[in-house]
């Protein structure tokens, strides 16, 4: 008995033994295996963070690429609008320098018609009633002083002679009274002149004592009756404004 169970033992160790050298053997093949395997996962590892890392750089790249794409077609639409507005402004160029040239022509032509405008206001003037006469011929003065001046512009010499122009048409339409001399009876004497429009020119005397019209048709003054104080001085009152505007009663000259 005791020599099968040292047997059986002996077996055993054989067994062990074997075993041993079988696994021994097997860890020399699968090493290099799993090493290389090993080498083969580290470098797909490697890899895979190369491909991931190229894998960012199309996707910034894409990124600036549609950024880029975006900005180039801003650029175009820019582009395109400011060609439209370079060719209007060489139209408007273009434009301008024919209107240029069409002032030059106006203005040799406007000098000439605006000396003839302020001769013939004065002519007028010198035919109109003789209301505000040392006023109405220093505005004739100064006009004829201003267009012998060279740093006047054209425009603003127009502008002077309209003005007057404009002035005149106004005395048409307005009631006014004004201080002045006038000669009554070889002598002058202060009175005020009440002005209507241009249908009548009346003076009277500070006292009230003396009025008279001027007489379109006899281009001289006449006297005016007594009867005619009252409706003189209450235009005068008018004209200052100094009363409420009221019917007149006053004479007219009548001319052909």
């Amino acid at each position: 008995m005791k020599s099968t169970t040292t047997l059986s033992a002996s077996l055993l160790s054989v067994s062990l033994l074997l075993s041993a050298s079988g696994y021994a053997q097997e860890d020399a093949y699968l090493k290099p295996a799993v090493e290389k395997a090993t080498e083969i996962n580290d470098s797909a590892a490697n890899s895979q963070k190369k491909i991931n890392k190229i894998n960012d750089q199309i996707d910034n790249k894409l990124q600036q690429f549609k950024a880029i794409n975006k900005e180039t077609e801003g650029l175009e639409v820019y582009n395109t609008q400011l060609r439209k507005q370079i060719e209007n402004q060489v139209q408007e160029m273009a434009d301008l320098n024919a209107a240029i040239d069409d002032v030059s022509v106006i203005e040799r032509q406007i000098t000439p018609l605006m000396m003839r405008m302020i001769d013939g206001l004065e002519q007028f003037i010198a035919l109109d009633v003789p209301f505000l006469a040392q006023e109405r011929a220093n505005r004739i003065a100064g006009l004829k002083s201003m267009m012998d001046k060279a740093d006047v512009a054209p425009s603003e010499k127009f502008r002077r002679v309209m003005e007057a122009y404009q002035v005149e048409m106004d005395y048409g339409r307005t009631l006014e009274a004004y201080a002045g001399l006038q000669n009554i009876d070889g002598q002058e004497r202060n009175v005020d002149f009440l002005r209507v429009g241009r249908t009548a020119l009346i003076y009277q005397t500070r006292d009230a004592s003396m009025q008279g019209m001027w007489n379109a048709q006899t281009r001289q003054w006449d006297a005016l009756p007594s009867s005619y104080r009252t409706q003189v001085t209450k235009g005068l009152r008018m004209a200052k404004k100094q009363m409420a505007p009221d019917l007149l009663m006053l004479p007219v000259a009548i001319t052909d």
